[in-house]
């Protein structure tokens, strides 16, 4: 099932649109994705390149992970909000695009998870963990 969503960063200077399917909504539990999220995991969906659309130049870094593959991944210049992962190609075909940054993720419940074995203990049921609606 397929889906259109539109993204940005907090303070609004990147944005995009992009159509993906559902199927595809996922976790990463691996540890750079720990470290660069700031956060036990990270979600996200994959958009092929004819199906997203950017508006605003997003800041690049360039991540080496264990295995050598190297990954683009993007974020706002001004607030840093991270938007999306991609090849160093100069044309990818592929944007692994961040949940939080999607208007909709409500929506997009994540269908598998990888990664687990980098996992905090404790990530994989948080079901029990009291719960606060909203701190002011």
């Amino acid at each position: 099932m397929r889906m259109k969503v539109e993204g940005s960063c907090h303070c609004g200077k990147i944005s995009y649109e992009a159509d993906i399917n559902l199927e595809y909504v996922f976790i990463c539990h691996c540890s750079d994705c720990q470290i660069m999220s700031g956060a036990p995991y990270r979600a996200g969906v994959p958009a092929k390149a004819e199906n997203f659309q950017l508006r605003g130049l997003p800041k690049t870094y360039v991540k080496t992970a264990r295995s050598g593959n190297k990954r683009l991944l993007a974020f706002c210049p001004d607030c840093g909000s991270a938007l999306y992962s991609t090849s160093l190609e100069s044309h990818p075909s592929l944007f692994m695009l961040r949940l939080g940054a999607i208007k909709q993720r409500a929506q997009l419940t994540p269908k598998s998870q990888g990664f687990c074995s980098s996992a905090m203990p404790w990530a994989m049921d948080i079901a029990g963990i009291p719960q606060i609606p909203e701190v002011s």
